[in-house]
Parts: C-alpha cells; structure tokens; sequence
C-alpha cells in the first residue's frame, strides 16, 4: 500500500519532507524557479506553437505539491487563450498531457496547505485539490478542462512505474522536469536504471531540464542517450542541466503480438448504443475526432444499460491480479468523470450512498477477512466492517459483516448514458442514427462502409464495435467468442421499514435503496441465452433469493409487490475480462506467430492486419458503469498515440488477441 509522505513546514511556511530532510520547493520563489527551471528550459512556449502532434506530453519525476504541474497548466492556458482560428496545417498544440511519479504522496490537506503560497494559482489548486486521489497505487488519470489538459499522476517508485507502464516503440514524453529531492538526500532516483528508462517512453527530440548540475547525474543521462549541457540557473544557484534525446531507441512495453498500433481516426463509426459506445464517443469527443453513432434501437441504453439502478464500486481481490489493478483504478476514474459530468450540468440521477458487500456465506466471509489482512487497498477504497459497523451504515438490521466501499453508490444508467452523449455532442458534434440495424461492414481503398437495408453509410477510417452480445454479428468477427450470461433485474415496492436501507446492499447479487418507490432486487445469471424476455419465474427468483439470505430483517420481509422488471444479456469473456482494441484474424496470427508453437519469442513475421480499422470494444458484462469509462480513455489514447493509463499487463489482459496467443502457446491452434 502506498504511503503518505510525512511533512512539516519551516518557518516562513515551506513544506519539507521528513524522510529526505529537503524542502519541496525553493524558499525564495518556487514558482518563478519552477517556470525558469523546467518551462523555459524546455522551450515549451515555442514547442507548443509548432509540434508534430496536436498534443504535447511532459513528464516529470516527483510530483511534490504539484506546482510543477500548476505551472504548466497555467501557461498552457495562456497559450489556449491566444490562438486564433485554426486551418487545416496548423501545428499548434490543442492538448497537453502532464505523466508525474511521486512515491511518497503528501495527503489532501498538506496539499492544500502547501498550495496556499501561490494566491495566483488558487482557481486551478482548487480544482487539483478536488481532483486529488487517494493513496492507491497505479495510474490516477485526472482530466481538467474537458479533457484538453491530462495529469496521469503515478503513485508509487518512479522506476517501478515506467517499466509497467504501456507505451508503443516510438515512445510518448516530449519533454521532462527531472525533479524531486537534490541527489545527495534522494539517491534512488538519480540512478542509471531510471535514466535508461526514461529513454525507453521518450520520443525522438524529448528535452529535459533539471535543478541540478551534479557530475554523475550529467553523466548518466549522457549514457542514457541525452546530449546534455550545463545552463545558467535559478537566482543563487550558479548551474543547471539541460538535455536533448537525438533518437528515440527500439523500447516498447509489449511484444509484437500484444501491440496496439496507432490509427489516423479521421471519422469513426461506432456501433452500440449503451455506456461503451458513451464513453468511446465521449472520449472521441474530447480530442475533436469526428464520429457517428449507430444503434439499432430507437434510443440509447436499451439492451443491458437499461436498468433505472445499477451499482457502481471496484471488483477486488485479495493479490494485485491485473483484474483487481483494472477495477481499482477504473473505479476511481469513473466516479471522477461521473462527478464531473454533473458538475458541467449534464444531469442524471444517482446516490453515492456506499455499497455495503455482505458476507452471506463462509466462504464470503473467509475472502473479506483475507483482504483485511493482505491491506493491498487503502481504507478510502474498501474497509472491513463489523456487524454492528455494517448495520450502521446500511440503516436497517442484516446480522451480516462485509467489505464496505464508501465511495461507490448507485446511478441511472439510461439517463447517465443520455448525459454523456450530450456532453460528448457538446465537445464535437456527433451523428446519430438510430433505429439502423447494422447488417454488412465492408471495407475498401476508401475505408470501411456500413450497410443498413439498403443504405451505405461511409467512409470511415475506423470501426468501433460496442455492440454488446451482438458484437459477433458481423462477417469478420462472427468468431469472437461471448459468452452471453443473461440477467433480470425485479422492481419491487419500498416499504417504511426498507425505506430506511441507506447503501446498496450485495450478497449473491444486489439490492438498491429506494428510488421512486421501488428497490432493483437481482439479478437472475442464466448461460446459454440471448432471450430478453421477461419472466415471473425470474422474479420469484430474485425475491426468494433476497429473503434467502435476509429472512430475518424487516426491510426485506415488508416489502410489497413486484411492479415490473427488466431482462437483459450480459457480454462477457471467459476470463471475465473486456476486450479492446484492434480487431485480430486468427489465421493471421497463427503464420505470423506461428513459433509460439515451439515455444519460441521471436523470428515473427509481419502481421497482414487484412481487417485495419476494425476495432472491439466490448465484453463488460455486469460491470461497464465502472471500467467503461477509463477503458475507453485507453484505448483511444492508444490509438491516438497518447500517454495510456492502464499498465502493459492490464494491457495485456484486454487484448483482442489474448485467446488466439494463449491457443498458440499452448499449440492448440
């Protein structure tokens, strides 16, 4: 678990760190030697009035206060503010990306503590400290500004982070603020590994600045592969370094057959219509990529989006699997964005009411204790909770113990879904049609087409298919293998006594506080089905499920009739895993990786990729409201050649082609 760094602040009220013995900032004006030091040595002003992408990535070692970042922003702000109307060649930049790493973060209020020595940078501290993670390892992807400024803020070793980290061979980071504490009191990262990897995710031409002029610090960087040179420093100090990357080298996070290469994105088709699609245009949307909807219903949120209630908390085990990495962090990411929609006027119902995981059954029990005592998550995420605890917090009687997540809650999620095409639709206009049954994908020297009856609708660079359990009805991915678990979900008439229920309630499945009257009673879990329809059956099911495991508690006894009910089919994986990213023919991959079957890791040939431009993005069965939204961040991040959030072996484990490449492996295919 990460720790918070322990502080105090000197007597003119700069933070010092305990453990390194060392202030985070200069006493005489840390903004201003932040600006000089970092921003005007990396020549970022004039960088950003003419570079080869539309975004700009900076990344920096020890976050601090976050001051380097703040500076940033502002600045990058200023350069918003004085571009004039663009044209087709222009090459300033549109978005800036700011990766840091900080092993020791200070927690939300020294933040904040510390940020009021900057009275100028008060509205955007404000909008950090807001925004601020708690102490959970990973990748925090924080958006500001609809997305036009992206702090991926690392927590943990900053070596650690950079070798897990997903990132393509032509690297990501155009410039760095090599920060932290002075070499002599943090010896650790100022070592050769670091350097080397910094190499690794920098692009060709990446600058570097740094406080500090030390001799072996010059020397390694130099090894590294940086032409480096002294510069005049900041007030007192007499010299810093500077440096500059010639060529990017050959690294990358993945082997060829777990690439994720980047795409032109000029106009996409996406096909769905629930929160995959939302958040694949939403994200499409925040980097003003052009993009139409097509969904075969006559609105969204039809098929297995359409619950009026649905739970939204992290999915943990007790290792630090990539399952559990991927729901941690995407949870967290989910309820920020969900945050911010509301906060820009994009309306929905919902409760961050908690979600209170029951221990009906010993071998529930026995897992919730082995979480407590494994503490790979922090408190803020997920804390054990007594009977008595648990029954506080709920607001009625239950008799169990369980894994209480204070931060998740519930939301509606036709209407989130709503709420996130309008902001989409706000950012970049989006074509919608609806009721258009997607029957034939083709594609041709012009791009890809789409045929509804006897309409086309094209050219598209890219495809992206969120269609759910019908993600496999097309020609060229009819071998993608669903496994399509259908669920119902009973609405059921509040009593006095459930009324009182303040969290949402899981056991084998899950119960909602009132909403309109009613409680989500559910759901039901049948393989082996694509049927909607809704059943009495499966009603009597999900109620007698309920009084199974609280027979005793008047909130579930008291509760009245059964009023209506929703049926739908979950898209899942056997691994229990989404799937995203560049749609994979099997027959490609068996010549081109056809030494797998012999155990080998090289001599591959060139992939034919006869189907580029074909994505997935789909397999999220009860689970999207909460890896949704960050996976769709991923994915287009990957394909826009971006910074990514989630690490290579989460990477990894949503890839297309996972199947096919174990199958190799184990030389079945």
């Amino acid at each position: 678990m990460i720790k918070n760094a322990q502080i105090h602040f000197n007597e003119v009220g700069t933070p010092v760190a305990d453990n390194f013995d060392d202030v985070y900032f200069s006493n005489d004006d840390g903004l201003a030697e932040s600006h000089y030091v970092f921003y005007q040595q990396n020549n970022i002003e004039a960088r950003l009035q003419n570079h080869d992408q539309t975004h700009f990535v900076i990344a920096e070692t020890g976050f601090g206060t976050g001051l380097n970042f703040l500076n940033a922003w502002q600045h990058f702000n200023d350069h918003l503010a004085n571009q004039q109307v663009q044209n087709q060649v222009d090459k300033r930049v549109k978005r800036l990306h700011f990766i840091s790493f900080e092993k020791y973060p200070l927690n939300a209020d020294d933040l904040k503590k510390a940020l009021q020595a900057w009275p100028t940078l008060n509205k955007l501290s404000d909008e950090l400290i807001t925004h601020y993670p708690i102490n959970l390892g990973g990748c925090h992807r924080i958006e500001f500004n609809n997305g036009q400024v992206i702090l991926d803020l690392y927590f943990g070793d900053v070596l650690d982070s950079i070798n897990a980290m997903s990132y393509p061979q032509s690297g990501v980071v155009d410039a760095w603020f090599l920060d932290g504490f002075a070499p002599s009191k943090n010896p650790d990262m100022w070592q050769q590994s670091v350097f080397n990897a910094m190499v690794d995710i920098s692009r060709k031409h990446a600058t570097l600045a740094t406080f500090t002029a030390a001799g072996f610090v010059r020397r390694g960087l130099t090894a590294a592969g940086f032409s480096m040179q002294k510069a005049k420093g900041f007030g007192r100090k007499r010299e810093m370094l500077i440096g500059q990357l010639a060529h990017a080298n050959s690294a990358q996070s993945s082997p060829p057959y777990f690439e994720q290469p980047p795409a032109k994105l000029e106009h996409v088709a996406v096909i769905g219509g629930g929160i995959a699609s939302s958040c694949i245009l939403h994200s499409l949307a925040k980097r003003g990529i052009k993009s139409s909807l097509f969904c075969q219903d006559e609105k969204p949120a039809m098929g297995a989006s359409h619950n009026v209630q649905g739970a939204v908390y992290p999915h943990l085990q007790a290792k630090n699997s990539p399952h559990s990495e991927l729901f941690a962090n995407s949870f967290l990411y989910a309820k920020r964005s969900y945050q911010q929609l509301l906060k820009n006027g994009f309306n929905f119902d919902y409760s961050w009411c908690g979600v209170l995981q029951h221990a009906v059954k010993k071998p529930l029990a026995d897992k919730h204790q082995n979480l407590e005592q494994k503490q790979l998550w922090p408190q803020a995420l997920m804390r054990n909770v007594t009977v008595e605890q648990g029954d506080k917090l709920a607001g009625v009687k239950t008799g169990y113990s369980g894994v209480y997540f204070e931060q998740g809650g519930w939301v509606n999620p036709p209407q989130l879904v709503e709420a996130m095409l309008k902001a989409a639709n706000s950012l970049n206009p989006i074509n919608s049609y609806f009721n258009c049954h997607i029957q034939q994908l083709t594609k041709t020297d012009a791009g890809w087409y789409l045929t509804h009856k006897h309409t086309q609708y094209g050219p598209f660079s890219d495809v992206i298919i969120c269609a759910g359990e019908h993600s496999d009805a097309f020609e060229q991915t009819n071998a993608l293998p669903i496994v399509g678990v259908r669920g119902q979900v009973s609405h059921i008439q509040a009593s006095e006594q459930s009324k009182q229920l303040k969290t949402v309630l899981c056991h084998k499945g899950y119960f909602t506080p009132a909403y309109l009257g009613k409680h989500c009673m559910g759901a039901t879990f049948e393989k082996n089905t694509k049927s909607r329809a809704v059943t009495e059956k499966d009603n009597q099911l999900n109620h007698e499920q309920l009084l199974s495991f609280y027979h005793q508690s008047d909130f579930a006894t008291t509760l009245g009739d059964i009023t209506c009910a929703k049926a739908a089919v979950r898209c899942t994986f056997i691994d229990h895993l989404p799937m995203a990213g560049q749609w994979c023919e099997q027959s490609d991959y068996s010549t081109a990786f056809a030494n797998l079957r012999l155990g080998k890791r090289y001599q591959y040939s060139p992939l034919c990729k006869p189907q580029q431009g074909l994505h997935i993005f789909t397999g999220f069965g009860a689970r999207a409201l909460c890896s949704a939204p960050i996976l769709s961040e991923h994915f287009i991040s990957t394909l826009n050649n971006e910074p990514r959030p989630l690490s290579e072996r989460v990477s990894q484990a949503i890839h297309p082609a996972r199947f096919i490449v174990r199958d190799l492996i184990r030389n079945k295919i």
